[in-house]
């Protein structure tokens, strides 16, 4: 799809194209159907652009929502894209800090892609400028400003990230590219621009925000800035660091925060505790706990379990082991009614014990083929059991637990 095709789009015609678009069949076997006729009234590269955008608007309801729908996307910026739910959360936190009624008061923001955080910002009443190399991704951008109504507030240039002037900006937003041709780039001054340059641009203005991978390297974090991992709906979507007025980190220290989103609101917030060593480690006990990926990754299993009252089976693991029964958005929760050195027959012998039927599976700490393993063990109960596989030491062990009924979420369902 170029410029010239997708601009096609936003004219009263390609409008009426994406709309009859949307209404047809667009899956893999009905495509060619549906392209063909089409093109017997419009041009190839025009239908081309509207089969392309209403494949990637169906993609990207998992982002987005049903806002998707307005939306428009290149394959790309939709795959790099932050998920509506993180970016509103950004932009809440742009937005408290800053004053928006000021001539000063817009955010610089560098590498922009399709603009998701610029939207979620300009919603939030936040003035932006987008700034991407791509001249298709930058139309792509300026479109969807203009899908929300936010055009009086927010504007989209193309040029390079690394050479632009944050000068006159209230604050800057870096979301530097992390993909590459073979795919993720781990090391962080690879990125393009690399760390090292976004970082150096959002210092310039009197606060900054970077968005980096979540498994950037803690020692990377620079003096003065604020980490934090966030989570959505139990999943790790994305870290940033956050600079000048918007950390929370006093000077010349960094401070780690892991945030936990449930259907895109903020359920909680934890910061690190500097006067915490490392959790304690004892022996199982009642209850198991399985800390969000974000405070994993944020390295807060301690600030956790302090406030349930628990410890760590194995130092190495994050499981948080408790007699107390508390529910928390930072963990889930099981109730443990057995602990067993790990076999397979072993654990298929205790499994029908406790009648267990379906399964769901858990591992950390363990390499084993979880399908494998759930067919060897053909439960066939009348009791929904969790199975946790872990280590104590070098020895794999099996937990026999039940969710707490406070825990439980959607996504932890077993299958």
């Amino acid at each position: 799809m170029d410029i010239a095709a997708f601009e096609g789009l936003l004219t009263p015609g390609g409008r009426a194209l994406l709309g009859e678009v949307g209404a047809s069949d667009v899956s893999e076997h009905a495509l060619l159907a549906t392209a063909s006729r089409l093109r017997a009234r419009h041009s190839p590269e025009l239908v081309g652009a509207a089969l392309t955008q209403i494949r990637l608007r169906l993609r990207a309801r998992a982002k987005f929502g049903a806002e998707a729908d307005r939306m428009y996307f290149t394959p790309a910026g939709l795959e790099q894209a932050t998920r509506a739910s993180v970016a509103r959360h950004r932009a809440r936190r742009f937005a408290a800090h800053l004053n928006t009624g000021s001539p000063a008061g817009s955010v610089l923001d560098l590498g922009c892609g399709i603009g998701a955080d610029l939207v979620a910002r300009g919603l939030a009443g936040c003035r932006g400028v987008g700034v991407d190399l791509d001249p298709l991704t930058a139309a792509v951008a300026r479109a969807n400003l203009g899908a929300f109504g936010l055009e009086g507030s927010a504007s989209v240039r193309a040029g390079d990230a690394a050479v632009q002037d944050p000068a006159g900006h209230a604050a800057v937003f870096a979301d530097p590219g992390r993909r590459g041709a073979s795919g993720r780039i781990f090391n962080p001054e690879a990125y393009e621009p690399s760390l090292t340059t976004v970082l150096g641009l959002a210092r310039a203005a009197p606060a900054g925000c970077v968005k980096v991978a979540p498994g950037i390297p803690h020692d990377v974090v620079p003096p003065g800035a604020e980490a934090e991992w966030i989570s959505d709906g139990g999943d790790v979507k994305e870290a940033a660091l956050w600079l000048g007025g918007l950390s929370g980190a006093r000077p010349g220290t960094t401070l780690r925060r892991a945030t936990v989103l449930r259907e895109g609101t903020e359920t909680a917030t934890m910061v690190a505790d500097p006067r915490l060593g490392p959790p304690p480690v004892a022996g199982w006990r009642r209850y198991l706990y399985e800390p969000d990926g974000a405070v994993v990754r944020a390295h807060l299993v301690a600030e956790v379990a302090v406030t349930l009252d628990g410890a760590l089976a194995d130092p190495r693991i994050a499981y948080i082991t408790s007699d107390a029964s508390r529910a928390t958005p930072f963990a889930r929760g099981y109730e443990i009614h057995e602990v067993l050195p790990f076999s397979v027959k072993r654990l298929r012998a205790a499994l029908r014990r406790h009648d267990a039927g379906t399964l769901t599976i858990k591992k950390r700490g363990f390499a084993a083929d979880i399908e494998q393993l759930r067919r060897e063990l053909r439960t066939s109960g009348s009791r929904e059991c969790v199975v946790v596989l872990t280590r104590v030491g070098d020895a794999p062990v099996a937990l026999i637990c039940t969710a707490l009924r406070h825990h439980l979420k959607a996504e932890d369902t077993p299958a």
